[in-house]
């Protein structure tokens, strides 16, 4: 993969700094490079349903993002990237100390990039999958009228 804007490591960053509704859930940037990102959270009470699992929307939120910043990471400077949709499927039950996401581009496109995101459990030494997530990523003008 190739970045098309020079700065992208900055966008991505920035794009989960300033994100008001992930800093409120704790997710948090790890790294990224020209078509992939990562990002992680430490499980807390929380962020697990009443049967004492991470919360399906926990994990739908950091897989979310993770693929946004992947897909931004193979964007022009003067586009940004939005969700069009996607599909999760949820693996396993989610149990374990922190959530560890990390979101590949498949296909980098002018209008659109499809991108697949996984996110892991880590209980430990333990690295379990438990979940997928399968979306597309509409580019956008970042100066649209």
């Amino acid at each position: 993969m190739h970045a098309l804007d020079p700065n992208y490591r900055k966008v991505v960053k920035d794009a989960f700094n300033e994100a008001a509704f992930l800093s409120a859930v704790g997710i948090t940037f790890v790294d990224c490079g020209p078509g992939w990102c990562e990002s992680s959270l430490r499980i807390e009470p929380r962020h697990l349903q009443h049967t004492g699992v991470i919360h399906a929307g926990v994990q739908a939120t950091i897989a979310d993002h993770t693929a946004g910043g992947a897909a931004m990471t193979v964007t022009a400077e003067e586009d940004f990237i939005l969700t069009s949709e996607f599909k999760i499927h949820l693996l396993r039950a989610g149990t374990g100390d922190a959530l560890l996401c990390r979101a590949q581009v498949l296909k980098p496109g002018k209008a659109f990039h499809v991108v697949e995101a996984e996110v892991f459990a880590l209980a430990g030494e333990r690295k379990t999958l438990i979940s997928k997530l399968s979306a597309t990523m509409a580019v956008l003008p970042r100066n649209r009228k």
